[in-house]
């Protein structure tokens, strides 16, 4: 008997996304064509015009339009002045206690920041738990663009008290790791984190940072992290985009 198991690539949808009764929008057909001419491009090719496009396939720039904006969300491609060209594959960062500087390391690119605001303020009752703030005692605010080859990828937010890094504001680099600061210049050890992953889309303000449209699907983190000895340390907001970013964690199972 022939066997009718659907043929895929692991990893990628079964039977290309095609429904059982065959029958698919005529953008999502286009979509594959233009997929897999972007393999013939390579990365930092450069796709032609919706036009030519659109002549190519015999179909209308609307249809056209439609593939792209979803290759586009996916990070198959991103904008580059007036043109589009094929992206390179997403930042693959680890769920894990090492820092976004290590994490954008590993992969052979470059990792930076770009200071918004380093600022201090009285802490507000829903912060104070999460960092072991008392109420109206001074909080640190840093405030970030994250950056890997220049390339802007993310916003992070870190909220930590002024008694723990006293001299935050004289003594760190903005553009380098703050859990290496931590470390190097306080001796302060990373104990635990506790996070939560979640889908949302940037404010104006975000997207405006980050330079994505506000429509773009953002990855967004809520870190809470303790020191060595189990003592509120600091919380992190961070934003990354949806189409440069993809998030790897080990799972063990647990024990009995």
């Amino acid at each position: 008997m022939e066997d009718q198991t659907p043929r895929h690539r692991p990893g990628s949808p079964v039977r290309s996304g095609i429904p059982e009764h065959g029958r698919i929008p005529k953008y999502y057909a286009v979509k594959a064509r233009i997929a897999a001419l972007l393999d013939e491009l390579g990365e930092g090719g450069t796709l032609p015009t919706e036009r030519d496009l659109a002549e190519r396939y015999e179909v209308s720039r609307e249809t056209v339009r439609q593939a792209l904006r979803e290759l586009l969300l996916e990070g198959r491609l991103r904008r580059s002045g007036r043109g589009t060209v094929v992206a390179g594959p997403k930042l693959e960062q680890p769920l894990s206690l090492a820092s976004y500087t290590e994490g954008v390391r590993r992969q052979g690119r470059r990792p930076g920041r770009t200071l918004i605001g380093l600022e201090q303020f009285p802490c507000p009752p829903e912060l104070g738990p999460g960092i072991g703030a008392a109420l109206g005692e001074p909080v640190w605010h840093l405030e970030r663009v994250l950056l890997a080859d220049d390339e802007r990828v993310g916003l992070e937010s870190t909220y930590i008290r002024v008694a723990r890094a006293p001299r935050l504001s004289d003594d760190f680099q903005p553009d380098s790791s703050f859990y290496g600061y931590l470390r190097d210049s306080l001796g302060i050890i990373f104990g635990d984190a506790d996070e939560k992953l979640e889908t949302v889309l940037a404010t104006p303000r975000e997207a405006l940072l980050v330079g994505t449209p506000p429509a773009l699907p953002m990855l967004l983190i809520h870190r809470f992290s303790r020191d060595g000895e189990g003592r509120p340390l600091e919380r992190v907001r961070s934003l990354y985009r949806g189409d440069r970013f993809s998030f790897t964690t080990h799972l063990r199972p647990e024990s009995a």
